[in-house]
């Protein structure tokens, strides 16, 4: 193939920006203990030099000739960027998520609006309980000093930068060490978030804050529902910060998760009691949220069981019946974990059903568990299937804002680089995305729909609208059963369904 002087040119000035930005570009300084360019005491250099800006990537066609991120070169008739997207081979590229892509009528970001987890993203160390931590980051002292949780600040905004979301949540003592006081807790908090809300700008706020209310010694028997006034009543101080602190930075929910909020055993425990101060602390946290002027939602988090024997809010159902019983119904939504839902013997689309059928559908923390594991082990998730069944629920809710995903996972034990941190997170995004991807398949194609329409088509009748209005007794359903003798009960075609989801993915 001949090419023309003008094309020449083009592709080398092409490969010139691609030896710059590789090799020649401006370095800078990593932000690792042993860098000795910074000499102000608190580090505001790059903590990822060696990570690009996360992109849906695209190939650059040029008169014939594809370039694209190192990954070769082909020939090609046309010209101008097309997307490789699931092609690509770069583990640093997204495959399935385009943020700007229009899907359902919807941008995917605004379909997903994904949130990074500073408490596993820049305070996991993989420890277990049979193990010490594994992971020492770059930027780590070991310690847990007001200059180093300001220096996991820095990191965390600029890895949202890098990975190109808008959104972050955050434990009010992941972020801020504990003091001896209450009031030293409060002005350490108070000197984190100051520097969170100049590095976050415009763009960036927390999906969500919350308290955490479980790590602390005084928190063994619970923090709502301790058996001690004194804690309940720190408790309560403690969460009301929380909420300042979400509100100034911008927040657009906030968590309520009990892990020690539960028993143990009954014997020793006045469950009623228990659930009533539960109660009675949530609606002061209302109160307060409103007093503020916080328009944020409130948010319940379900889970079983771990670290108690058995959490109130076990699951989507148990804490829709809490709030009804209470009158809160109409105060707060639920923040599904997947990893929970399989805790407490459900799927993670059967509680994301479950809370959206209730209205109560506020936000969901994207992980998963091993099946094999009985534990919470926060994994990143990867199952497609399962990814698209959630998102056929949240395209039935029409999506999730205020809330969003949030990326509420961990590194394995064993994964110990930092770009794994990256890695992990677009994996978890590209999931995801596949899955609305898979349910627009779903929905344009129209099986599924017409499937579940035919099985319960048989209410579409003139008594079936009665039944569902309500207005059918048993005296005239005991006189139609005579009237039409032995019903004949049609197949239910699971077999069918499950085909037809399938060959969506």
């Amino acid at each position: 193939m001949k090419m023309k002087p003008a094309e020449i040119c083009m592709v080398l000035l092409c490969l010139s920006v691609l030896t710059f930005g590789v090799i020649g570009g401006p370095q800078t300084c990593p932000a690792n203990l042993e860098s000795d360019c910074n000499d102000s005491g608190e580090w505001k250099g790059e903590f990822f030099p060696e990570i690009p800006k996360i992109k849906y990537e695209v190939r650059h066609l040029v008169s014939g000739l594809t370039f694209g991120l190192g990954l070769g070169s082909g020939s090609s008739p046309e010209s101008g960027p097309v997307p490789w997207g699931p092609s690509s081979k770069n583990p640093l590229a997204f495959k399935w998520f385009n943020a700007e892509e229009v899907i359902l009528g919807k941008k995917m970001k605004d379909w997903f609006r994904f949130s990074v987890a500073f408490w596993h993203t820049f305070r996991g160390t993989g420890a277990d309980p049979f193990g010490a931590p594994t992971k020492s980051w770059p930027w780590e002292d070991g310690t847990n000093s007001l200059a180093m949780a300001k220096r996991r600040m820095r990191a965390n905004f600029e890895f949202i930068d890098k990975l190109g979301v808008d959104l972050w949540c955050f434990h009010d003592r992941d972020i801020a060490p504990d003091g001896k006081t209450l009031e030293e807790s409060n002005a350490n908090l108070d000197e984190v978030v100051a520097l969170a809300k100049e590095l976050q700008g415009s763009k960036v706020h927390p999906l969500w804050g919350t308290a955490q209310l479980f790590m602390h010694p005084r928190y063994m028997h619970g923090g709502a529902t301790s058996s001690e006034l004194g804690v309940y009543a720190y408790a309560a101080a403690q969460v009301k910060k929380a909420i300042e602190v979400t509100h100034y930075l911008g927040g657009e929910n906030y968590v309520f998760w009990g892990g020690r909020e539960g028993y143990q055993s009954l014997l020793n425990t006045d469950m009623g009691r228990e659930l009533d101060h539960m109660a009675r602390f949530l609606e002061a946290a209302v109160a307060y949220k409103k007093k503020i002027g916080f328009n944020g939602t409130m948010l319940i988090e379900p889970k079983p069981q771990e670290p108690t024997k058995h959490q109130y809010d076990w699951d989507a159902a148990t804490s829709a019946n809490f709030l009804r019983k209470y009158g809160l119904i109409g105060e707060f939504k639920l923040n599904i974990e997947c990893n929970h839902a399989t805790l407490s013997g459900h799927s993670c689309h059967h509680e994301v059903e479950t809370a959206r059928l209730n209205g109560i559908l506020g936000n969901i923390d994207a992980n998963t568990g091993d099946p094999q594991v009985g534990w919470d082990t926060d994994e990143f998730l990867t199952d497609i299937g399962e990814a698209t069944k959630v998102m056929l629920s949240v395209v039935k809710n029409g999506g999730l804002a205020p809330g969003g995903f949030n990326f509420d996972a961990k590194l394995r034990r064993e994964s110990t680089d930092v770009e794994d941190l990256f890695i992990a997170h677009i994996s978890g995004m590209d999931t995801l995305a596949r899955g609305l991807r898979n349910v627009a398949k779903i929905i344009e194609d129209g099986s599924l729909n017409e499937l579940v329409r035919e099985r319960y088509s048989s209410f579409d009748s003139e008594i079936g609208a009665l039944i569902e209005a309500g207005k059918a007794d048993f005296e005239f359903l005991e006189k139609k059963a005579i009237e039409w003798g032995e019903p004949k009960v049609p197949s239910a075609k699971q077999e069918l369904a499950e085909m037809i989801f399938q060959s969506a993915l």
